[in-house]
């Protein structure tokens, strides 16, 4: 069974960092993508980057504009989402996701496995 933890959410203030965590566990995840996603309170959940485990590939967000970068640790078997820039509206619980397949997907749709999430709140 796959499971997904993450962490390194946490209250910044507009223009600060945070480095998001997400630990995998119960599979081999080469022939895995890996997802963040976003929602905020009243709001759909939201794409916010992908990353094909085997290659790196990446894929991100409209809204990111190169404010975020989506990484993998191989040996940690940890997927990371470094927040750079960060803005209130970036306000949201942040979500891993895993899918079984090496399209970068974008929609909730085609993940599989989601962990708990995760909060960020940035305040103005």
């Amino acid at each position: 069974q796959v499971q997904l933890v993450e962490s390194g959410g946490g209250l910044v203030q507009a223009g600060g960092s945070l480095r998001l965590s997400c630990a995998a566990s119960g599979r081999t995840f080469g022939t895995y993508t890996m997802g963040w996603f976003r929602q905020a309170p009243g709001k759909e959940r939201e794409f916010v980057a992908a990353i094909r485990w085997s290659s790196s590939s990446t894929l991100y967000g409209d809204f990111v504009k190169g404010r975020f970068t989506i990484s993998r640790d191989n040996a940690k078997n940890t997927v990371y989402l470094q927040m750079n820039s960060l803005k209130p509206e970036d306000t949201a619980v942040y979500y891993c996701a895993a899918v079984r397949s090496s399209t970068l997907y974008r929609s909730v749709l085609n993940y599989d496995y989601w962990g708990q999430g995760t909060q960020v709140t940035v305040s103005s």
